[in-house]
């Protein structure tokens, strides 16, 4: 009996070292701007070509500026990464999504958009987030710099076989716990190191009523607990997001590879190396109050006193709330903040404007509130005009800026200044993540919202 993990894996090994990893073969490798160079320069110092290039796409994101986007890009740095990948895909001769073209984007948001990423492939990219993938019952993980340059030559990766971990969320969810906040909830438990080693499937009732970009979600999230990746197995839902997606099989292909996917799911009698059982009832909005993912509690909750903390953890703990200027047993709500960020690969998708939309409509941005909204792909930002949301922002106060990763990352100008407060619907909370002494509170759309209209944390449900 098998996990659906173990189904995926076993079928794409190619050799398997004895005591050592397997050669996997990759069904799909994602590109972006900041983890490729060397590795196409490492291709031509050894005079090879990309061997399957049709299995791999690029876009720029991590780099790219959410406004003048007809511009050039002004830091140089930037500019040249952008520059450089164009350049290694066109004489690579690999599909390249580039600065103004209409399908570029955030390289995990466009690629489940356009329907390259399926059930029961192998999906790498350099990019811890490529677990975002995972939402399709697919294989998915981040790769070093070496090893792009293994996929781009051969298509193959060397790779130890990770353990297995079921996490089940029973259960139904509350009225404002979103997406986000299950997999806040789940690596506030887990810990950030609590999934280390292991290949993490989501399942229950909880998580089977998400739609597909909530799935994504949650998967995003699963390197911030440790986790190889995360998967979730397809059904129904998964099936109709993907039917009619322009890269997605179509006709007969289509129904031969839907009677596949639908063999994708753990055997009833499947084993776990670990299985841990959480009720859904339990998951309230979150909020983050340190400097990573795990340390969050619910918005209404107090900060942990130091006591409650392990001595291994208690100078990590003062350090954390030293820098983000909080107490031991402090309540977060009301607290004041500066800026309010929607999008990245964790909450940039269509549902994540609708809720962030829907929440504010009636109200007014607060005044001294910075905030970026920005669409994680230029699909989005069409559905976003498409659908009107952009006039439900305007007449809030808000401006949708241009598709990209933006402020998830201090790489491109939307930078939060040194000793600020943003309320963040990204993946990470580090410090300096967001720009160097900024400091970020992770959270879900609603929250964000709820928080750019009062210009202080404040509990969604309020609104609702």
């Amino acid at each position: 009996m098998n996990t659906l993990f173990d189904k995926i894996w076993d079928t794409h090994v190619v050799t398997s070292v004895k005591g050592g990893p397997d050669q996997l073969y990759i069904d799909r490798h994602y590109c972006h701007e900041v983890t490729s160079p060397q590795a196409f320069n490492e291709l031509r110092a050894r005079n090879l070509k990309v061997f399957r290039p049709e299995r791999t796409t690029c876009s720029p994101d991590h780099n790219i500026p959410t406004l003048n986007q007809d511009k050039p890009i002004a830091d140089p740095v930037s500019r040249n990464q952008v520059e450089t990948l164009a350049t290694n895909a066109s004489e690579f001769g690999l599909t390249h999504y580039g600065l103004g073209n209409e399908k570029n984007g955030i390289i995990h948001v466009i690629g489940p958009e356009y329907g390259l990423t399926q059930p029961g492939m192998t999906i790498v990219c350099g990019d811890s987030h490529t677990s975002t993938h995972g939402a399709f019952g697919a294989v998915a993980f981040g790769i070093g710099t070496s090893e792009v340059a293994m996929v781009l030559a051969s298509q193959c990766i060397l790779q130890p076989k990770p353990k297995t971990m079921r996490i089940n969320i029973e259960g139904k969810l509350s009225p404002g716990v979103t997406a986000k906040d299950i997999a806040l909830f789940i690596i506030s438990r887990m810990t950030t190191g609590g999934a280390t080693g292991y290949f993490v499937e989501y399942a229950g009732e909880a998580i089977r009523s998400l739609s597909m970009e909530e799935r994504m979600t949650v998967c995003n999230l699963s390197i911030e607990m440790g986790a190889r990746g995360g998967l979730i197995a397809p059904d129904e839902t998964t099936f109709g997001y993907i039917k009619d997606k322009e890269f997605a099989p179509k006709g007969k292909d289509w129904d031969k590879a839907l009677a596949y996917w639908k063999t994708l799911y753990s055997d009833k009698d499947a084993t776990f190396d670990k299985e841990v059982t959480f009720n859904a009832a339990e998951i309230s909005p979150r909020i983050t109050y340190g400097t990573n993912p795990g340390m969050g509690i619910a918005i209404d909750e107090r900060i942990p006193l130091e006591e409650s903390i392990e001595d291994s953890g208690k100078i990590s703990f003062r350090r954390a709330l030293s820098y983000m200027g909080f107490s031991a047993g402090e309540l977060l709500i009301g607290k004041k903040i500066d800026y309010v960020f929607l999008g990245s690969c964790t909450n940039g998708r269509i549902e994540d404007f609708r809720a962030f939309a829907n929440l504010v409509k009636g109200h007014k941005k607060a005044n001294h509130i910075i905030a970026w909204l920005v669409p994680g792909s230029q699909a989005v930002l069409r559905q976003i005009k498409e659908e009107g949301i952009d006039l439900i922002l305007s007449e809030a106060g808000f401006e949708i800026r241009q598709p990209g990763c933006s402020a998830c990352l201090a790489m491109n100008e939307d930078k939060v200044p040194l000793g600020k407060y943003a309320v963040s619907t990204s993946n990470r909370n580090f410090e300096g993540r967001q720009g160097p002494g900024a400091r970020t509170i992770l959270a879900g759309p609603l929250v964000a919202a709820a928080t750019a209209i009062t210009g202080e944390i404040t509990d969604p449900r309020k609104f609702l």
